[in-house]
């Protein structure tokens, strides 16, 4: 691994291995701590967006490896604008040992991996939201277990950046990836494309509706999101006219099947998307899932490092 920028820039038994390296390293946490195995490492964590889960997250999976991170501001670089990103990335790349961006564009991404001589990890852009991902998967395998190909995995609401790495993910593991969405908010057709070309190979199902209450039965996992994602806040109030029929309520998980667990990436917007009842109630995995994030991040840093 040079770069970790997309899900579905790696086979299945990759994706198999992050995830075997992941419970390995929270196991290790739990027990008596992690080794240092980024000692003398530091990285550099780039944000044009705020976060709460991406920031601490990773400046911890550093800190508990024995590694450092450093946080570098919107106004400290202005990526593509007070500085090329090509110039940016080659700088950076003689101070730290890896970088992290969480960006708007994911051109941005895809630039600073060019012209980087370490490695680049995508923290979010708007085309995908690979990190999470394998958060998500982490949970659901923690969840059904790593032989679970066949599970129903249904997304509902916004064809976004979160439901491409989780539809790529869950293709991935030959697992069905369902998505039901409003017209005019499906997810991003290239996207897709590669979503059903790894799904031919794993025997997958993708399949993609309007009507929610179809799209959780049999459920085995229910995921949403935010109606409206940074960056779209000049559409918040047509959003909350049409994403009503598709929120996560009690109604809806009694749908899917007994021991669905439902999963938000966070942050919520509480009895909008997903309803209190819902989000701290039984089927709820949402904050272990936030949690997973340390652990999955601590995998792809290993091996991105060739520690582990």
């Amino acid at each position: 691994m040079k770069d970790f920028l997309a899900i579905s820039d790696y086979t299945s038994d990759e994706i198999k291995d992050l995830l075997d390296v992941a419970l390995k390293l929270k196991k290790q946490y739990f027990k008596k701590g992690n080794k240092p195995i980024f000692q003398g490492k530091v990285l550099g964590m780039i944000f044009q967006k705020p976060s709460l889960r991406t920031r601490v997250s990773f400046d911890m999976a550093m800190r508990h490896c024995g590694g450092d991170a450093l946080y570098l501001s919107p106004n400290e670089i202005g990526l593509g604008k007070r500085e090329s990103i090509a110039d940016v990335a080659r700088v950076l790349s003689g101070y730290v040992q890896a970088l992290m961006a969480r960006v708007f564009d994911h051109e941005h991404v895809i630039e600073l991996a060019k012209w980087s001589d370490v490695p680049v990890v995508n923290g979010l852009s708007d085309y995908n939201h690979p990190c999470q991902g394998m958060a998500d998967a982490l949970t659901i395998v923690e969840k059904f277990g790593m032989k679970s190909k066949g599970l129903n995995v249904s997304y509902v609401g916004d064809g976004n950046n979160v439901a491409v790495s989780l539809m790529h993910v869950s293709a991935l593991l030959g697992w069905n990836f369902t998505l039901a969405s409003p017209e005019g908010y499906d997810l991003n057709p290239k996207a897709v494309e590669v979503g059903e070309k790894i799904a031919k190979k794993t025997k997958s199902k993708l399949t993609f509706l309007r009507d929610p209450h179809e799209a959780v039965k049999k459920a085995h996992v229910i995921y949403t999101d935010t109606w409206t994602s940074m960056g779209q806040e000049e559409e918040t109030a047509k959003r909350e006219k049409v994403f009503p029929p598709y929120q996560v309520n009690a109604q809806l998980v009694s749908e899917a099947d007994k021991d669905v667990i439902v999963m938000h990436c966070l942050p919520a917007h509480r009895n909008q998307e997903l309803t209190d009842e819902v989000a701290d109630g039984p089927h709820s995995v949402i904050f272990p899932q936030a949690h997973n994030r340390l652990h999955a991040q601590k995998a792809i840093l290993a091996r991105l490092f060739d520690v582990a």
